[in-house]
């Protein structure tokens, strides 16, 4: 799942809201992509994983739920949702704290 987000309406840069939202910076040495994890608990899966990108002046949160590790002999890279109830549930707090971080950035 997504949330876009015009980049002059976000109150801090997308990398200091995914660090507020508990995410932690990773790097997939195999993929070359840079993107944040949130870890459910002690284990290395199930977890949140989140890129960012921008496009035409606007940021895109793109968001999905890892099962288990990537397995990329298959034809499936690893076991991931893409929507259900714990992605759309993340996506609506991670909604609410840019919300949030953005009325108090511009209190009058």
């Amino acid at each position: 799942m997504k949330i876009i987000v015009k980049e002059e309406n976000l109150p801090m840069q997308p990398e200091q809201i995914l660090r507020q939202a508990g995410y932690g910076y990773i790097e997939d040495p195999v993929m070359e992509k840079e993107s944040f994890v949130r870890h459910f608990g002690r284990e290395r899966y199930p977890r949140f994983h989140m890129y960012i990108n921008e496009k035409n002046g606007h940021i895109i949160f793109d968001l999905h739920l890892d099962q288990k590790k990537a397995s990329y002999a298959g034809l499936h890279m690893h076991s991931a949702e893409y929507g259900g109830e714990l992605v759309e549930a993340e996506i609506k707090r991670i909604k609410i704290l840019i919300s949030d971080l953005y009325r108090k950035t511009h209190i009058a």
